[in-house]
């Protein structure tokens, strides 16, 4: 049997065991089998310690959470949506937001979520653009982001918040508990009527419409359809081996891919407990109270737990403690990478773990609470090969994920039974990967999206005649089928000597440095790469008061000179990493922080390469000066 007949033969097996469904029908299993489990927690609205299932959270069971999904719907429909309508959502992980997204589904309509980082001109394109019947807002900021689009547009009916103390006056505003009262007065008199709608919904229909956050140009609406979620699910599922409890934190915008897929459809499907966080700076301390069974972390939030541990492992007086600490991590390191593509360990190898687990590296994942983690995972980014060593030197196998928004999330995994340090996985059950002329990635299979909204032009560039998706990545495929992300195809810098460099293989080197918190390296036809950098807000004033410098702004220590020489380090070591043509040979670190916010990050902090070019043109200038 040739690799791409067995390709074939597992699409075919997925296909059909997901054949004729929907998300409506498979939530209504979960429920059926889960009903009195916890579905859904969060802690809007909490104070203290009270609630059934954890200390200080709110929570829904699955018959709960069932409950209120078909109160919103018949709100929804009392509201005048109609099957087919879209209904927009801006709100943080919260549960509101989840009941909205499903209530949206058994109302026959298309539920969006949009990330609530986006400009008022941005949100009024995209509801220009997809013409929103109801908007779901969580209070006055996300109102405050909408009123330019409100404004400008008769398509939306009817806006609901969530926070009532914000709720503007005017027919169009209806609070949350509004909506849900609505519904549950008018929910028998609209039940044939609804049960009529999800009936209809057929597995090539929308399940959602995402706008990607972009980091150039526009959002573009990606149109996913109940088969492409269904299969996602299902080729996920065996490639991870999910077992056990599923114990889940969700605190990434649910307007992004893997956090809608992880927080919302797979739970939704096979069931599980997940913890919205609404602000994801209370990620860390979430994680010591949930000990989750699964994690999901974009590179930067592993990059900051790895700073934060390395931080206080560097601040330890006794260095003879120090390096005990490093040979037991050493061991953990052996061990992890002794099991690269279902190798088995050695019994010696064996034995020295399960010794140095027991004395030390359980209770540093017990710490992290990560001590019930089974399956811990990264995407969105090419994850730094020294930060998975650092975490595999905890026992812990960062599965490293790649895919995007146009493939409904994954299309290659590392898993249990294959993985290799410093790549993205092999391909997932039932999708085929391939590699361009010019080593752009390209993917085929039952996740590619549809299309774009209302954009056949950005669709035709995404999927070519084939089938293929061309993901605009750079790509290396290894003898053993696993792939390498180099970088995005349009982000490869060419210097004027003709050299193609990848910049976010030289800005992961230089992040290993504790204090440096972003970089980015630049040399489009100059003739030689600068870069600039950002201090690490949490980490550099700590490193800062260990060197005797109290009390100072991030914006003084980018200036002092015990700060700099640090900066200066982590370029050296960068440099001795690399080749003649891509090393650093200037670079400033700037007096600011990036944040999504402040415009040089996305929503899921990857770099806004253009902005920053834009941004601090003047300073790349006086690097080459």
């Amino acid at each position: 049997m040739t690799a791409h007949t067995d390709v074939l033969t597992v699409r075919q097996q997925i296909e059909d065991a997901i054949a004729g469904q929907t998300l409506p029908a498979a939530f209504a299993r979960t429920v059926a089998a889960h009903g009195d489990h916890p579905a859904y927690s969060d802690k809007v609205g909490i104070q203290q310690a009270g609630a059934d299932y954890t200390p200080g959270w709110r929570t829904l069971t699955w018959t709960e959470l069932h409950e209120q999904v078909l109160d919103v719907a018949a709100g929804l429909a009392a509201y005048g949506v109609a099957a087919g309508d879209k209904v927009a959502m801006m709100a943080s992980n919260r549960i509101e937001h989840v009941v909205a997204d499903l209530g949206a589904l058994h109302a026959g309509a298309v539920p969006m979520s949009i990330y609530a980082t986006l400009a008022p001109e941005q949100i009024s394109y995209v509801a220009q653009h997809a013409l929103p019947r109801v908007v779901v807002l969580e209070g006055g900021d996300q109102l405050a982001r909408w009123q330019q689009a409100l404004d400008g547009s008769d398509a939306v009916s009817t806006v609901v918040v969530l926070d009532e103390s914000a709720l503007p006056t005017g027919e169009r505003y209806v609070s949350w508990a509004s909506l849900l009262a609505t519904g549950a007065a008018r929910r028998a008199e609209l039940a044939d009527e609804l049960a009529a709608r999800v009936a209809a919904v057929r597995p090539d229909d929308p399940i959602t419409i995402l706008y990607t956050s972009g980091t150039t140009g526009p959002p573009k609406g990606v149109v996913l359809t109940h088969h492409n979620v269904l299969f996602e699910v299902e080729s996920s599922q065996r490639m991870a081996g999910f077992e056990g409890e599923n114990v889940f934190i969700s605190y990434l915008p649910f307007a992004h891919i893997a956090e809608r897929m992880l927080g919302m459809y797979s739970p939704q499907v096979n069931g599980g407990h997940i913890h919205l966080i609404a602000d994801p700076a209370l990620l860390l301390g979430a994680l010591g109270e949930v000990r989750p069974t699964r994690f999901f972390g974009v590179p930067r939030v592993w990059e900051k737990i790895r700073t934060g541990i390395a931080a206080k492992l560097a601040a330890e007086p006794d260095a003879e403690k120090r390096a005990g600490v490093e040979a037991v991590m050493a061991v953990g390191l052996q061990y992890v990478e002794a099991q690269q593509h279902g190798a088995t360990p050695s019994a010696e190898l064996q034995a020295a773990y399960e010794q140095a687990d027991a004395t030390l590296l359980s209770i540093l994942r017990m710490l992290l609470g990560l001590d019930r983690c089974e399956w811990a995972a990264s995407a969105a980014a090419p994850m730094p090969l020294e930060v998975a060593r650092f975490f595999a030197g905890l026992g812990m196998r960062i599965y490293d994920v790649y895919g995007m928004t146009e493939t409904t999330a994954a299309v290659t995994a590392c898993g249990p039974d294959h993985f290799r340090l410093g790549t993205v996985g092999r391909a997932l059950p039932g999708i085929e990967i391939s590699l361009a002329e010019d080593g752009e990635i390209l993917a085929r299979g039952p996740v590619a999206t549809p299309g774009y909204h209302q954009q056949p032009e950005a669709t035709a560039a995404l999927l070519d005649a084939d089938g293929w998706v061309h993901t605009g990545d750079i790509g290396e495929i290894d003898d053993d089928g696993f792939l390498k992300v180099v970088d995005r195809k349009k982000e490869m810098i060419i210097t004027s000597s003709g050299k193609n460099i990848a910049p976010s293989n030289i800005e992961n080197y230089l992040k290993e440095s504790p204090v440096v918190g972003h970089a980015l390296v630049f040399g489009e036809a100059r003739p030689y790469v600068v870069a600039v950098l950002t201090l690490d807000a949490e980490i550099a004033p700590l490193v800062a008061a260990q060197l005797g410098i109290e009390g100072a702004s991030l914006a003084e220590l980018a200036q002092h000179p015990a700060i700099l020489a640090i900066a200066q380090d982590a370029v050296d070591k960068a440099n001795a990493r690399l080749s003649r043509p891509e090393q650093v040979k200037a670079f400033e670190l700037l007096p600011v922080e990036w944040t999504a916010e402040s415009e040089e990050l996305t929503p899921t902090l990857k770099l806004k390469r253009r902005v920053v070019h834009q941004k601090y043109a003047d300073v790349l200038d006086r690097l080459y000066s």
